[in-house]
Parts: structure tokens; sequence; C-alpha cells
């Protein structure tokens, strides 16, 4: 029997269930992987919103990580909400020698607005975290945030993507899900000698799109634990995303989940 790879979650937990880790956990099962987690910070959340979070610590992140690492071959990892400067601080210590593909989802804030990072922890997240991706993957207002420049138009996604990738990364996925476009989504792929790539994709029409980034960036990091290249990976994952959206349901309140076991 030919064993699952094993990918690695680094992220929050979503109380409601349709982000953070477990929306990871289940993207990566539904993928083939086998998903182990390392829980940054505890959400009190649902489909409204967030309200509360608890903060473990930077040591006891570090432990579990740690522990992970010392256990189990890690195919690919992935991060996502690291919340303060502390915990982006030793996270990156930690994962600064791995052998294996670094997804980084630069969380900042949930889908209701809820703020997710720390504002004394965005210039850690570009210091220790950025150079360490082998993939990027922000969303326009997080992009917005990194590159310090307003993003209306293809070109300012061009100007956007280069100036993060001259951060440090090895490649930037700007994801298209907050820009308008009736029928079609694009996402822009950039990567150091090569021209920017819009991977273009249908919209789906929802309003359960709760956890969509987590989602796509589980899905991307699971493809590369998988052996598979770069765009490939990305372009599963797009598949993967759109496939789940267009099956999402709304089990409470407020804002859906997306529908992790659709076939």
């Amino acid at each position: 029997m030919l064993q699952p790879p094993n990918i690695l979650t680094v992220a929050g937990s979503d109380s409601g269930g349709g982000a953070g880790i477990q929306a990871d956990l289940k993207t990566i099962a539904a993928l083939g992987g086998y998903g182990m987690s390392v829980i940054t910070a505890l959400t009190a959340q649902n489909g409204l919103g967030v309200t509360g979070i608890h903060d473990p610590g930077a040591d006891f992140v570090a432990l579990q990580l740690t522990t992970v690492l010392e256990g189990f071959p890690v195919a690919a990892a992935k991060t996502g909400m690291l919340f303060s400067a502390q915990i982006i601080e030793r996270v990156a210590a930690l994962l600064h020698t791995r052998s294996f593909p670094l997804v980084v989802d630069p969380v900042a804030a949930s889908q209701s607005g809820s703020p997710l990072l720390r504002k004394d922890a965005v210039e850690a997240l570009k210091a220790y975290m950025l150079p360490l991706a082998d993939v990027l993957t922000p969303n326009r207002p997080e992009a917005v945030m990194l590159s310090g420049m307003e993003i209306h138009s293809a070109e300012d996604i061009v100007a956007a993507g280069k100036r993060i990738l001259d951060m440090g990364p090895k490649a930037v996925l700007i994801k298209g899900g907050h820009f308008d476009g009736l029928i079609t989504m694009t996402d822009w792929l950039f990567v150091p000698g090569e021209e920017p790539a819009p991977l273009r994709h249908a919209r789906v029409e929802s309003e359960n799109t709760h956890g969509t980034g987590c989602t796509l960036s589980a899905a991307v990091a699971t493809g590369l634990g998988c052996g598979l290249p770069l765009r490939v990976a990305v372009t599963k994952a797009q598949e993967y995303l759109g496939l789940a959206l267009r099956r999402s349901y709304k089990p409470g309140k407020g804002a859906g989940p997306l529908n992790h076991m659709a076939k």
C-alpha cells in the first residue's frame, strides 16, 4: 500500500470549522495527504465573524512544531494565521533548515474583516516568513499590505507581484477573488526570471466562501507534497477550489464553508 504524503499545516483553529486548521486538514485529506497540524491561535468563530482569539504562546507553538518535525517526515507544509511577531520568529527559525516545500499564506484578516495578524507582526512576516516561502499566496488586501501600494489594475498587480517577489519568496500567487470579474477570475503567478502568468478560471457565485484562501494554499501544499510541479499544483488547486465552491452549502448562520469532500 502506497502511503499518503505527510502534509503539515501551521495555522489558527476555526471553531466554526470552515477555515484555518479545520479547512486545511479537510483539504489535505480530500487530496490524498496525511494531515498534521500546529495550532498558532484559537479563535471563537462562526459564519458571522470572529468573537475572540486566544494566543497559546510562542513557546507552545514551537513545541508543537518541534514535536511534529521530530516524529514525521514532512513532504510539504503551509502556514496560515501566525498572529504575533513572537510566533512568526519561532516558526521561521524552526523551518529555516527544512528540506520540504513551504507555502506561506500571509493571513491578515478573516473573511468578515476581523484582524488575525497583530499590527506589530507585519514586519516580522516580511522579514522572516517571506524569504522562506516556496510559494506565497496573498489575496488583494494582503498584497496591498505587503507591497505598500494600491492595486486596481492588471498593471498594478504585476508591479505589486514583482515588488513582493523581490522580498524573497521563490514564487508569488496573487489570488483574484477580491478583483472584479463577472465570468472569469484570474490568479497571477510570479516566478523569478519568468513573465507573470495570468491563470484564469471560472468565477463561482456563492455566498459560502468561508475558508477559500486557506483551502487554496493547503491544496497547493498538498500538490507539491505529492511531487507536482509548481504550475500544475496551482492549477489543480484552482480546480479543487472551484469544485468545492460549486458544491458548497450553509450549515449555520452567515457565510457557509466550502464542500471539501465534493467529488
